[in-house]
């Protein structure tokens, strides 16, 4: 199988199996998915969800949270991985949104990646979400399914495999796409034990073709 015919059955069974596919972070507007994407960096969206209510009415602008301080934020986010460092990030955010772009969250990468706490997969979920653009994030999910259907070969790293998707999926799925990667490894293709028994990618997936060969 090339790697073109498996990109086009794979998308095309994301397209039939999962129309809709969309981020688990709970949000109503830019700045609060900002802020929860900061907050998930190597931490569940399921405690993000935990916390980001009282962190939202105590904080619902930009503007609120600039005029605070880390040690006021903190007990909000303790809960949530590397705590103190976020609530750093988040202020500096904030600040940086009202100094220099007048509290509303830029949409270029750009511009994303120049505001505290924020990487160039935290800059391409807010791209992708936000703006529709064709930004593809890479977290440990879509790095790791992506080498196991095939849709990448041995990736280094998630810079390596963003190109890699970005080459090979049309510009109008790769916001969608970038959804059904991450779904798919967080509920069906687990890291340690991948439900490759109830999986419908099977006829098209490089590791399971392996596995099931041995």
């Amino acid at each position: 199988m090339t790697k073109r015919e498996r990109y086009r059955q794979v998308l095309e069974w994301f397209q039939a199996n999962r129309p809709i596919a969309e981020t688990e972070l709970h949000y109503t507007d830019p700045y609060q998915l900002l802020v929860a994407v900061i907050l998930s960096a190597q931490c569940t969206d399921k405690r993000v969800n935990m916390v980001t209510p009282a962190l939202f009415e105590a904080y619902p602008t930009a503007e609120v949270m600039a005029a605070s301080t880390p040690e006021a934020l903190f007990p909000y986010v303790r809960s949530i991985s590397y705590p103190n460092s976020k609530a750093k990030h988040l202020v500096g955010m904030a600040q940086m949104l009202m100094s220099d772009y007048g509290g509303q969250v830029p949409d270029t990468l750009e511009e994303l990646i120049r505001l505290p706490g924020v990487g160039r997969k935290t800059a391409n979920v807010i791209q992708s979400v936000v703006f529709n653009k064709a930004a593809m994030a890479v977290d440990t999910h879509v790095f790791r399914v992506a080498e196991r259907l095939g849709l990448t070969t041995d990736s280094k790293n998630p810079l390596q495999t963003e190109k890699e998707l970005v080459k090979h999926i049309p510009n109008h799925l790769i916001p969608i796409a970038h959804h059904w990667l991450i779904l798919h490894g967080r509920y069906v293709c687990q890291a340690r034990r991948p439900h490759c028994e109830a999986c419908g990618l099977q006829p098209f997936c490089r590791y399971y073709m392996k596995s099931s060969a041995v």
